[in-house]
């Protein structure tokens, strides 16, 4: 028997006893009408409905995929429909346990089916990334040939984990996270659907918005977690699923946390002030509470790059290249691993030298920009490029630092009215006292006077 992801005996269980079945998986779309999110993958004429025949008529025929995107956003499910909705024959490996063998004797079994009964065969291999370069390679012909058409599906970056030829003959498809209305969607139909819960239990609003935040944006997290939630409420005699239930069956507490109110904006502060303060230990724990409320892992990366310019500066200047870094990586991984990435970023800044040099420099200059303290640019920097410039004395009497043996040129920089204001006030902490020595000297070389 050749292997099949959803076979009719499965199926004709799961009608006799809907609980033989996760509810995750009694719950999976029928036909891509059904499905939630991922909506710009599924217009017309896309790659997905011509896979389940819509539209597939003509000289063009359907294209392979490489279906990319975070656990629980639809891959194995987009597969599922197109099994039940083709009319082609369908096969289903998994790179965890397939190896090329398997795969020779699938693209044998469609070259048999299509010369002998004209059926075409579709291959979804789930985890392809796991596939070694060689496993990828046996799949080639097949793929180029039309032998099979291939629904690859990966958690892990394509570019780096699916060979070039392979990528080259297919349709990379990216599926983005589902947002929480898509999940609160789902967990809905869940509780009425003939194939879920069938009203069984009530999901209160505090309930469902704990789901939601343990979800992450993974339905079929949402969904388990659900039918968890669910038996242990029957169980106690109960006709919805208190907030303790939940609790009690994920064993994970609700964090007092609304992300659009006050606890939003007050545990954001906290952590950027603990930064401020040093306090490692406190820093950590409001970045802990935020990331268990579920807050947008690229709202706390923004956080931390204003705290390094403000808070820290020149006294570290490795601290900002730290927090730009975190915030690339944090958009790149996402949660769960996005948390280490954070902590890694709230550690290092918490225990850098601090100094606010840069934000009172900055506010500053910007205070007496506001009153009207600016002034024509002197005449030797004006730029002297176009012709006509020396006519009107610009760029005349400029002196070139980089002619002079110290590299620094004693002449007027800043307007009339600011000709001897200074702005930045380095401190004497970490890296910054070596800018502090640097002012020093430059503004005395400069020839300025003292404001």
């Amino acid at each position: 028997m050749e292997p099949d992801l959803f076979t009719a005996a499965s199926e004709d269980r799961q009608e006799k006893d809907p609980a033989a079945s996760p509810l995750a998986v009694r719950m999976r779309p029928r036909t891509l009408d059904e499905v939630v999110g991922q909506q710009h993958l599924l217009k017309p004429g896309s790659p997905l409905r011509r896979l389940v025949g819509e539209g597939a008529g003509g000289p063009a025929g359907p294209s392979s995929v490489i279906l990319w995107g975070p656990p629980g956003t639809g891959k194995t499910t987009l597969a599922y429909v197109v099994s039940k909705a083709t009319n082609k024959r369908f096969v289903e490996l998994s790179a965890i346990t397939a190896g090329v063998k398997e795969v020779r004797a699938v693209i044998d079994g469609a070259r048999r089916a299509s010369g002998g009964y004209g059926k075409e065969t579709v291959l979804f291999l789930d985890e392809i990334h796991r596939f070694s370069k060689a496993q990828q390679d046996s799949l080639l012909p097949a793929v180029e040939n039309r032998w099979v058409t291939l629904i690859a599906a990966t958690t892990e970056n394509p570019y780096f984990s699916v060979i070039s030829p392979l990528l080259s003959r297919s349709l990379l498809l990216t599926l983005e996270p589902l947002t929480d209305d898509d999940v609160r969607g789902l967990l809905r139909r869940a509780l009425t659907d003939e194939r879920g819960l069938r009203s069984a239990v009530g999901l209160p609003e505090d309930t469902e918005s704990h789901l939601l935040r343990i979800a992450g944006g993974d339905a079929r997290r949402a969904l388990t977690a659900l039918e968890a939630a669910a038996g242990a409420a029957l169980d106690k005699g109960e006709s919805e699923i208190g907030l303790t239930t939940l609790e009690e069956t994920v064993d994970r507490a609700a964090v007092k946390y609304d992300r659009d109110g006050d606890q939003h904006y007050d545990v954001a502060s906290a952590l950027i002030k603990s930064i401020r303060g040093s306090d490692v230990d406190a820093a950590l724990h409001y970045l802990a509470r935020m990331i268990e409320a579920g807050e947008d892992p690229r709202f706390i990366a923004r956080r931390l790059m204003i705290s390094a310019s403000e808070d820290i500066g020149l006294a570290d200047p490795h601290a900002l290249p730290i927090a730009v870094a975190a915030a690339q990586a944090v958009a790149m991984i996402g949660f769960p691993e996005a948390a280490l990435t954070l902590s890694h970023a709230t550690i290092a800044l918490a225990l850098a030298p601090k100094s606010n040099a840069a934000t009172t420099a900055i506010g500053a200059a910007l205070d007496d920009v506001r009153k009207g303290l600016a002034g024509p640019v002197p005449p030797h920097l004006r730029d002297g490029h176009y012709k006509g410039a020396a006519k009107l004395g610009h760029a005349q009497g400029y002196v070139y630092p980089h002619d002079l043996p110290e590299g620094i040129a004693a002449q007027q920089y800043a307007p009339d009215a600011l000709k001897d204001r200074e702005y930045y006030s380095p401190g004497r902490h970490g890296a910054e006292a070596r800018y502090a020595d640097a002012v020093e000297w430059t503004r005395k070389h400069l020839g300025r006077k003292r404001s």
